[in-house]
């Protein structure tokens, strides 16, 4: 016999708005009830402020009712939850311990959209809900839930050394933390920014190094700088890899780890003749979320975060600080204290009509670096709507 609940999950609109809107879940038997307190806003959530799903996929709160087969958490345990949702454990993925690529697994934005991390509420499988250790507050670890594990899984997964090289481009919401785990990790770190005025954060941060990237495309000279093991893109924009191409050891590995809208490009023929990998990857595994908050709470790395209150009007200005690049460095959305009291919940056929808005194109600048020109309705057609899975 199923257990229906009811609950209250911040959704964008074809209006370009966030919306309160009632969702209803049924709580299946391996399924927790998780009552929201902390969310990170992550600069993936603004593209689906245009969409009718629930927004938000850093999260982290208290476990309220179980399934009758959960296993893995009790009532009044604390757990967060990223960008991946579901997965099989039945594939040739999962079954490797790579669950995050299965091909029947439900990711942020186009799986669960009735429900997000910005809610009262969220329904969850245990398998994906991660305990978080007593050392870290939630203001803390909701960052960590898909930023973190995004920096931390590349790393991970494709294996470094500590006598390795790192590289960071984007001193921003995931290089701030980039820096930090690639320092304890025990590599030297090289930040490259756009902003001179980011080097003394940097420095502290954990890098060795720092530069500020050319103009105008200009490469570095090999002379420069000694070569780099890995390159993690953290930049909102897409960088000109010609720019680094001197300063690349041969065999080395880029890591494109922000979203692009558009394809990225890369010099051909320079990659094949310098055995260079373009290696792309999802976030942390399960096991990588546990590595994480461990490695986390031994280093004492933690984002800095910047904490609205989990409202309409929170995360509007939220959303806003983020595209103004004012934010620094991490968004969090807080639950407690939030007043909520005069905003009206929708049922989703409601938010579904709700009237469009024209929408101008807008500059995008986040955490100081330029990110070119961006559809402001920031949609994807492809999308389910909330109400197509409530």
């Amino acid at each position: 016999m199923s257990d229906s609940v009811d609950f209250m999950t911040y959704c964008g609109s074809k209006a370009n708005k966030v919306v309160p809107v009632k969702t209803t879940r049924s709580i299946g038997p391996r399924d927790c009830l998780v009552e929201v307190t902390h969310s990170g806003y992550c600069a993936t959530d603004t593209y689906f402020t245009g969409v009718p799903m629930g927004l938000g996929h850093e999260g982290v709160g208290i476990v309220r009712r179980l399934g009758s087969a959960v296993t893995q958490h009790k009532i009044g345990d604390r757990v967060g939850w990223g960008f991946v949702h579901e997965a099989c454990f039945n594939c040739k993925q999962c079954l490797s311990g790579g669950e995050i690529y299965c091909l029947k697994r439900k990711i942020y934005g186009y799986g669960n959209t009735d429900q997000g991390s910005l809610a009262s509420h969220a329904v969850w499988d245990e398998n994906f809900l991660f305990p978080i250790p007593d050392a870290l507050s939630s203001a803390v670890a909701a960052p960590l839930m898909c930023a973190g594990a995004s920096v931390f899984g590349s790393l991970q997964q494709r294996g470094y050394k500590s006598t390795d090289r790192c590289g960071v481009v984007g001193i921003g919401g995931l290089g701030h933390l980039a820096l930090q785990f690639a320092h304890k990790m025990g590599m030297e770190v090289v930040a490259f920014s756009t902003t001179p005025t980011k080097k003394e954060e940097a420095i502290k941060f954990g890098a060795d190094e720092f530069y500020v990237l050319p103009e105008n495309g200009a490469a570095f000279a090999e002379t420069d700088l000694r070569r780099i093991d890995h390159l993690l893109v953290c930049s909102t924009a897409q960088p000109d890899y010609h720019v680094f191409l001197n300063i690349l050891e041969p065999r080395a590995t880029i890591y494109p780890l922000t979203a692009f809208e558009k394809d990225v490009t890369y010099p051909h023929l320079d990659l094949i003749f310098s055995g260079v990998t373009i290696q792309g990857t999802m976030i942390a595994t399960k096991q990588g979320y546990v590595d994480m908050l461990r490695f986390c709470v031994k280093h004492k790395i933690e984002p800095v975060n910047q904490e609205y209150p989990m409202t309409q009007a929170g995360i509007e200005a939220c959303n806003h600080d983020l595209k103004a690049g004012r934010m620094r460095y991490r968004g969090v959305l807080v639950a407690e204290g939030a007043d909520r009291s005069s905003e009206t919940i929708l049922d989703p056929e409601t938010a579904k009509a709700e009237p469009e808005e024209v929408v101008i194109k807008v500059v995008v600048v986040a955490d100081g670096e330029k990110n070119g020109v961006s559809n402001g309705s920031n949609g994807d057609s492809n999308c389910h709507s909330a109400t197509e899975v409530a």
